[in-house]
């Protein structure tokens, strides 16, 4: 499926951020998880578009179960715009049930024959947690074989994953969903450090201590849910959640600029240093996602209005995470500088 592309947007004008390798990656790619509202088509058929309108980064996980209908729309479109392979920026993740070390590789191996590709440019650890959930789960759903951290059987995962890089089949290694207590032994333990560390990041929830932890250690930071997620699944909306496109600070800086409350999210994130991942199937707000980035910047006296939309809004709590004798969705973010054990905070037992 070939869909028109609206707007083409010069990739050499989007900003990017240099790597400790010295490889560089865009400030803004395409994120292609659905939120269980877009068939797998149609999100393999937004790659195309993305690629043709002049996004050179695609942040893909085995979880999403479409990398097998995206591998040919990459080769194709790298094909038909005479790409090379070298100057997209591809992205996939181990996902839960395949913390083994074995299974992580195969999944590795899995991700690459489904997309095509003879190498990853980054493969993150999607979750610290072996702990999986059915699809399209409920809010309380709950896995019975859920466990909490277990620092030894990550570094095992881990490991395994440094013997891809070696292999040539990954260029970076990456975390996702970490805290500065987990980061702090798994930096202590590696061989070859993370190189990009991808969170939640939007104006309500910026995570300063995070990110600049994660910055002083050398990982260029990703931001998932750019906008706010507006669109997650009912499982992930809470009373209390802040809805960033909503925020009056947000919305009238939109008003200044005459653009889209998205586009400020995007420009916030780009000025601010980090890469956003924002998702869409629209052409035109695929193209007007990219081109936000790339003209009409926020001014100084802008970002230091954003500041004050931090609310600590945690949009994505993982609560499907949760293992038996845990206590709350809080139990997965260390919030108190320890790793909860089995029976929540104060049975800490990681080593």
């Amino acid at each position: 499926m070939t869909i028109d592309v609206p707007h083409r947007i010069d990739p050499a004008t989007v900003p990017s951020f240099a790597l400790g390798s010295g490889a560089r990656i865009p400030a803004i790619g395409l994120g292609t998880f659905g939120s269980d509202r877009f068939s797998m088509e149609e999100i393999a058929a937004a790659v195309g578009v993305a690629l043709r309108t002049g996004y050179r980064l695609i942040d893909c996980a085995s979880v999403y179960g479409n990398e097998h209908l995206i591998g040919p729309v990459i080769r194709d479109t790298l094909a038909t715009e005479g790409l090379s392979r070298d100057e997209v920026f591809v992205i996939s993740k181990v996902w839960n049930d395949a913390h083994a070390p074995a299974d992580a590789v195969a999944s590795v191996h899995r991700s690459l024959s489904d997309l095509g590709l003879e190498y990853l440019d980054a493969l993150l650890i999607h979750w610290p947690f072996p702990n999986t959930h059915a699809p399209f789960a409920a809010t309380d759903d709950r896995n019975p074989s859920s466990r909490p951290y277990v620092h030894a059987e990550y570094m095992a995962m881990y490991r395994a994953l440094e013997e891809l890089v070696d292999a040539g089949l990954v260029r970076h290694l990456g975390v996702s969903n970490m805290t500065i207590p987990k980061l702090r032994l798994v930096l202590r333990d590696v061989r070859i450090a993370p190189a990009l560390n991808e969170m939640e990041l939007h104006p309500a929830f910026q995570q300063g201590e995070l990110y600049q932890f994660s910055k002083d250690h050398g990982m260029v930071v990703i931001g998932y849910s750019p906008m706010g997620s507006p669109r997650r699944p009912e499982r992930d909306t809470f009373d209390g959640d802040v809805a960033d496109l909503e925020h009056p600070v947000v919305t009238g800086i939109a008003a200044d600029l005459g653009v889209h409350p998205a586009e400020v999210c995007l420009k916030w994130a780009a000025q601010r240093g980090h890469v956003a991942i924002p998702f869409s199937v629209k052409p035109a707000q695929i193209a007007s996602n990219l081109r936000a980035v790339t003209e009409n910047p926020l001014t100084p006296a802008m970002l230091n209005a954003l500041r004050s939309v931090e609310a600590n809004s945690r949009l994505i709590k993982g609560q499907v995470f949760l293992w038996e004798g845990s206590d709350s969705w809080l139990d997965l973010w260390d919030v108190d500088g320890t790793i909860p054990g089995w029976t929540g905070y104060g049975s800490t037992a990681v080593e």
